[in-house]
C-alpha cells in the first residue's frame, strides 16, 4: 500500500478516489506588473540594495517583508511584498517567500524588512528568520544573498555581520544611507 493508497487488482491509478470525485488541474502563470528595475546591474553592496527597495517601505507604519529575486548574475529580477505585520513583528511564511523566487527562476534572493521604530538592530526573531530562510534556500538551490533590516536613515546587513555563511564579511553589519 504505497503512500497509504490501497491497491486494487485491475483498477487504474485513480481507483482510490470515490466515484464522481474530481482532482483539480492547475496552471501557474506569472504576470509581471511593471518593470522599474530595467538595466540595473549586479548590486554592489547592502546600501545600494536598501536604496533600491526603500520606496516600497515609504509611509509604512507596520513591519513589512520584501523579497528581491536575483538572476544568475545577481541582478535584480523582481521584487514583491510577501508579508505585512504589526508595529513590532511580522509573521513570515517561508513558503510564500520562496514561491516568488521559484516563479521568477531566481538563483538567489535578498530579504528586506523594516523596523518602524527606526532602529535597524536585528532582534532574535530576525536572526531566526535569517536561519530558516537560509536553510530552506539550501534545499531549493536558491541562495540567501542577504537579509537587510531598514531603519530611519540606516540599514543592517546580516551578511555584513557574518550571520550568513561564506560571506567574507566582518564587522558590525551596519550600513549608513
Amino acid at each position: 500500500m504505497p503512500y497509504g493508497i490501497p491497491e486494487r487488482a485491475g483498477d487504474g491509478p485513480m481507483a482510490f478516489l470515490e466515484p464522481g470525485s474530481r482532482v483539480s488541474t492547475v496552471h501557474l502563470q506569472m504576470v509581471k506588473e511593471e518593470k522599474s528595475l530595467y538595466g540595473l546591474g549586479p548590486l554592489s553592496g547592502p546600501w545600494q540594495a536598501a536604496e533600491l527597495v526603500r520606496p516600497l517601505f515609504y509611509g509604512s507604519d507596520r513591519e513589512m517583508v520584501v523579497v528581491l529575486s536575483l538572476d544568475t548574475r545577481n541582478r535584480p529580477a523582481a521584487a514583491e511584498t510577501v508579508a505585512v505585520g504589526g508595529l513590532d513583528s511580522v509573521a513570515v511564511d517561508v513558503r510564500n517567500l520562496f514561491k516568488h523566487a521559484l516563479l521568477n527562476n531566481a538563483k538567489g534572493i535578498m530579504v528586506f524588512h523594516n523596523h518602524p521604530s527606526g532602529d535597524a538592530e536585528p532582534s532574535g526573531e530576525d536572526r531566526a528568520l535569517t536561519s530558516r530562510v537560509r536553510q530552506a534556500g539550501e534545499i531549493l538551490g536558491i541562495s540567501l544573498v542577504d537579509h537587510i533590516i531598514l531603519g530611519d536613515g540606516c540599514c543592517y546587513s546580516l551578511r555584513e555581520e557574518s550571520r550568513l555563511e561564506d560571506t567574507g564579511g566582518e564587522g558590525v553589519g551596519e550600513c549608513r544611507l
